[in-house]
């Protein structure tokens, strides 16, 4: 039986807090047996912490994970994963780079960490096309349909310190966002804590949180909104993250009443649908959100620094074709 993946180990991220470590497997390795992951969990040479577990083990916000191996027998599952496996790398837009960090553009449909040997997110693509460098960490994520600036560091020191500025709130967030709804407040500050649960199925979701709960872990989230414009049936947002909670965004619209256009967790399935077949002249494809900027003090050098992607062209579009719809 032939390797898929060699040994990695994973640092659980707030993403995944919470989720049982068979499900873990099972939607990064979605061609492969669960009797083999079982397998691989009761020999042990699954662990986390450098530990045995058992297959309900819940991942906690900092384990490390070892991944070992994943072998299949040969047949039309192996096809499966390997053509999975095969990556598709693609030419990222660099927004900053010099020996400390990097920045780039992240396009829509894309996770910025796929599957260990089987998908190939940002952070997989860059260090195949890179192997000479020592070091490259995501600073922080994006949803794997958000677009727009996407940090990374290229040092361990660079990473520890952007992620001190992020804790102590220097680092600035501004998201585009178009919510289905029209928005009245100019500017309205959002501070509601969330909760992160997973699905039977293993899907991670977030709620926002009603009443008290010794069980539930409360998160803090804290996000301003600002009216850019706003139409008939939809507003234009700009939206400023000052916590990054896991679909924090999203979740505190929904909440709301103002989900976000094309948001498939979260949203108006039936506006989404309309959405995707171009009904009414207006056609959507991905959920309305971008990371526009980021703003941050260089780790090495102190020195301000701004990092801005422009909307990408569907979205632009779809806010001319809004515009045109208006004036009739």
């Amino acid at each position: 039986m032939p390797d898929i993946a060699s040994v990695s180990v994973e640092n659980i991220d707030e993403e995944a807090d919470g989720q049982r470590i068979d499900n873990f497997f099972f939607k990064r390795f979605k061609g492969v047996p669960k009797s083999h992951v079982y397998q691989l969990l009761r020999s042990g040479q699954v662990r986390v912490n450098s530990k045995r577990i058992n297959a309900d083990y819940r991942l906690q916000q900092n384990d490390k994970v070892r991944i070992p191996p994943i072998r299949v027998s040969k047949g039309s599952s192996l096809q499966s994963i390997k053509r999975m496996a095969k990556p598709h790398f693609i030419a990222f837009e660099v927004l900053f780079e010099d020996e400390w960090l990097l920045a780039i553009n992240k396009p829509s449909g894309i996770a910025v960490h796929g599957g260990s040997g089987i998908s190939h997110g940002v952070i997989e693509q860059l260090r195949a096309r890179y192997p000479d460098w020592k070091f490259l960490e995501l600073v922080h994520r994006l949803d794997r349909e958000t677009s727009g600036v996407l940090l990374l560091a290229k040092k361990r020191s660079a990473l520890v310190e952007v992620h001190r500025q992020i804790r102590e709130g220097v680092v600035q967030k501004h998201y585009w966002v178009l919510v289905s709804g029209k928005w009245r407040n100019a500017k309205q500050s959002v501070k509601l804590s969330l909760n992160k649960y997973v699905t039977a199925d293993g899907e991670r979701r977030v709620t926002v949180v009603s009443g008290k709960s010794e069980e539930r872990k409360e998160l803090p989230a804290h996000t301003v909104f600002t009216l850019k414009k706003h139409w008939q049936n939809f507003s234009l947002l700009g939206a400023e993250l000052k916590t990054g909670r896991t679909h924090q965004i999203r979740v505190h619209l929904a909440h709301l009443g103002f989900p976000i256009a094309g948001d498939d967790k979260y949203g108006n399935f039936e506006l989404n649908k309309q959405l995707m077949k171009g009904e009414q002249g207006l056609s959507l494809k991905r959920m309305f959100l971008h990371a526009g900027s980021l703003e941050l003090m260089h780790p090495a050098t102190g020195e301000s620094i701004h990092l801005e992607a422009p909307l990408t062209g569907d979205l632009k579009a779809f806010l001319h074709r809004l515009d045109e719809e208006n004036a009739k």
